[in-house]
């Protein structure tokens, strides 16, 4: 299987949309775009969850109608236009206005870590879009090179400083983190936070730093967390992760040595062989990262390689957690 279609299946990587970026500061396309009717609005309240219908199954976008009709006034936001060629809007109300279109509309909000499991793949990757430059547009206010105030553009992807002296341009950020299963003959390495619940482990990761290849993120993390040597990194997948703008790159590594030296980032740090982690799953003393995560796959993918066992396959006592 390609990196691509691995990618494809990672929760909120399945968003078969075209992002239009060549039709953001073409404003007539915009306006005849708003008003089509066919045309979608994502809506979010203050917190960033988004409206789902009221059996928590699909988003519960609106028509241009019901947005006029239910005075949802915020600058629409442009995400892009589906394979039927209908577009998607971006709403992002305040919260009373957010509590009113609820309540008409017989929706519910839903935070995007728990809608990410229950929605169909475009529907969880178009919240996460929609989060993840909803997230920045609400915290990116102010010139950072003079502290002036900015000025929504290009469909909302993009601020410029309203002081005209100095006039730059902000664009949405995204942070690079890779994620890592690290192998040695059939065990993989997996590593706790002390914060997480009793039994529970999953693949380490970290943010890449500035000068950095991904393949020396890999070292350097799997390093400073486990005290682990790493060769033969090898990308696995990646899976936009807006909590609140981090993209995760996933890769497979192999342990030049086993000895396991914790550092201060994580509590414990232990290989599993193939046998002890399908026993302590399936006896609930080892709990998993859930399938929402990138981390699930690479488990997943060890776990398929090292013994031919499905990991959704295996009988845990517990919903993953």
């Amino acid at each position: 299987m390609s990196a691509e279609l691995r990618s494809r299946r990672n929760v909120f990587a399945g968003l078969a949309l075209d992002r239009c970026s060549e039709r953001r500061p073409d404003h007539a396309w915009l306006e005849q775009a708003l008003h089509a009717p066919e045309t979608r609005f994502i809506v979010l309240d203050p917190d960033g969850k988004a409206l789902l219908t009221a059996d928590l199954r699909h988003l519960r976008e609106l028509d241009r109608v019901e947005q006029c009709e239910w005075r949802v006034e915020s600058a629409p936001t442009l995400l892009g236009v589906d394979e039927n060629q209908a577009a998607h809007f971006l709403l992002a109300p305040d919260a009373p206005t957010a509590l009113r279109v609820a309540e008409a509309g017989g929706g519910q909000f839903m935070d995007l870590r728990s809608a990410g499991l229950v929605l169909p793949a475009f529907e969880a990757g178009l919240f996460a879009y929609a989060r993840g430059l909803a997230h920045w547009q609400a915290r990116t206010r102010w010139c950072s090179a003079c502290g002036s105030a900015l000025m929504l553009e290009w469909a909302g992807h993009r601020g410029r400083c309203s002081n005209p002296d100095c006039a730059i341009e902000h664009y949405p950020r995204t942070d690079p983190a890779i994620i890592v299963i690290v192998t040695w003959r059939d065990a993989c390495l997996l590593g706790r936070q002390a914060t997480w619940p009793k039994g529970r482990f999953s693949t380490l990761a970290g943010f890449v730093e500035p000068g950095e290849t991904l393949e020396d993120a890999v070292r350097r993390e799997v390093f400073e967390e486990a005290g682990v040597r790493v060769v033969d990194s090898d990308y696995h997948s990646s899976q936009p992760w807006p909590f609140p703008s981090s993209l995760m790159l996933g890769f497979t590594a192999r342990a030049e040595d086993p000895t396991i030296k914790v550092g201060d980032e994580i509590d414990e740090a232990r290989w599993f062989e193939v046998d002890e982690f399908v026993r302590d799953v399936e006896s609930g003393a080892l709990g998993l990262p859930p399938p929402l995560s990138v981390s699930w796959r690479l488990i997943e993918h060890w776990l398929k390689q090292a013994s031919g066992l499905e990991l959704s396959e295996l009988k845990s006592p517990s919903t993953w957690r």
